[in-house]
């Protein structure tokens, strides 16, 4: 059994493995073998250590659920790693797909019970005896046919903390034969440790280990979840790639390096600004490059853009022609005649208004540098956020720091692709 554990990486003082689904992490009351026994024959075979091998255990996975796992091979290690994952150093991400229909992103927090008897837990009064505070994030990567596929990263360490906060907020996740009341016997659950960061304990070097699982559903998203820091898969075939950039991912350099770490070549057909999150399109040969770059180059791809503005006072909708050149990194306003101008024209219609602000959903006729930006500045009604454009005193008053531009949606050769992202008011 020990040769079918997958190793993801060992040293003097790690061992990385990929847990086995509905295998204990350690020894119980069925007997069944269990992930640590095995792991120490291991190390003892290997390394043909004599006498009993030390293995320190510095975090779960509950039986049912498969992925990354580390362990401690030296006292030392076990002693750093223990701290990391107290401390909440150490950085765990779980994907699952869950029946229901997912908020974009949600923030959930809950007091747990754990029942000795049963071995299971339950949302609680905070004031009840016991209860301990659970806190967990999820954002939504894709949704097909009542069901969502979610990205969770825990902030505690609750026994069976995921399976019981997205049960409790409506979202049981799939297979869960615990905490799911429609769960089908014999179903595999469908959650899974896919990614863990921890220091490495003596070097003191930040590591990231990836665990992908093997379900048939939503295989796109799940195949660039090693991307994870830098933007989510929305469609994929042989000739092209649509993901969800997350804002502070520059196109040509972090997006497209992560990106070609799992699918190598890709080429950027267009790009965003590194503070403008959403749909992004890369193209995954020469010939299909050119093809998409002339799309976008003779307007015929559809770009719809939100955005929050300052200011509520805009019409309903409208349409903005400006003229514009390049200055430095930038773009000025200038006249039609002057030399270098380039015409920018975009349409936009106002989606809601609260508290002196906008949200507007914007559609590009062209495609200019900051063009978005640019034009609402130019009208007294800057992006909330935006630093180069914007109201620095209105950012600051309201303590947004990041740009509220979203790529909610392109329209290229008929299909269209979206984010899941939204920008609230």
């Amino acid at each position: 059994m020990t040769s079918e554990i997958k190793i993801l990486y060992e040293d003097n003082h790690l061992l990385v493995v990929e847990k086995p689904v509905n295998m204990p992490v350690q020894g119980d009351a069925s007997q069944d073998e269990d992930l640590l026994t095995l792991l120490k024959a291991y190390v003892k075979e290997k390394y043909k250590k004599p006498g009993e091998v030390y293995l320190g255990l510095v975090h779960r996975l509950d039986r049912p659920v498969g992925g990354v796992m580390v362990f401690a091979r030296t006292s030392k290690a076990a002693a750093r790693l223990t701290e990391q994952f107290k401390s909440r150093k150490a950085k765990k991400r779980y994907i699952a797909i869950a029946d229901g229909i997912s908020k974009p992103k949600d923030d959930l927090t809950d007091w747990l019970v754990k029942d000795e008897k049963t071995f299971s837990s339950h949302v609680a009064d905070e004031n009840t005896k016991d209860a301990k505070i659970a806190r967990l994030s999820y954002c939504t990567l894709a949704r097909a046919e009542g069901r969502s596929l979610v990205d969770v990263e825990l902030f505690t360490g609750r026994p069976h903390q995921i399976r019981v906060q997205l049960a409790n907020a409506g979202l049981p996740i799939v297979g869960d034969q615990r905490y799911h009341p429609n769960a089908r016997v014999g179903t595999q659950i469908r959650l899974w440790s896919y990614a863990l960061t921890i220091l490495h304990p003596t070097q003191n070097e930040p590591m990231t280990f990836y665990s992908i699982p093997p379900w048939n559903e939503f295989t796109t998203q799940l195949r660039y979840l090693p991307a994870f820091s830098v933007c989510s898969a929305i469609y994929e075939d042989e000739g092209i790639l649509v993901v969800d950039k997350h804002k502070g991912a520059e196109v040509t350099e972090e997006l497209l390096s992560e990106l070609n770490s799992i699918h190598s070549p890709l080429f950027a057909v267009h790009r965003l600004d590194a503070n403008t999150e959403g749909v992004c399109v890369f193209a995954k040969n020469e010939l299909r490059h050119d093809e998409l770059s002339e799309l976008f180059y003779h307007h015929k791809v559809k770009k719809i853009y939100h955005a929050i503005l300052v200011g509520e006072d805009l019409p309903n909708e409208g349409r903005l022609v400006n003229y514009a050149k390049k200055e430095g990194e930038g773009m000025v306003l200038c006249k039609k005649e002057e030399a270098g101008a380039l015409r920018m024209e975009l349409a936009y219609k106002i989606l809601q208004r609260r508290e002196g602000l906008s949200k507007a959903e914007i559609e590009l006729i062209t495609g200019r540098t900051h063009q978005i930006r640019v034009q609402f500045a130019a009208i007294n009604h800057p992006i909330l956020g935006c630093d180069r454009y914007g109201d620095y005193a209105e950012n600051r008053k309201r303590r947004c720091k990041t740009q509220q531009l979203l790529s909610k949606r392109l329209t290229i050769e008929g299909r269209t692709f979206e984010s899941l992202k939204e920008l609230c008011l």
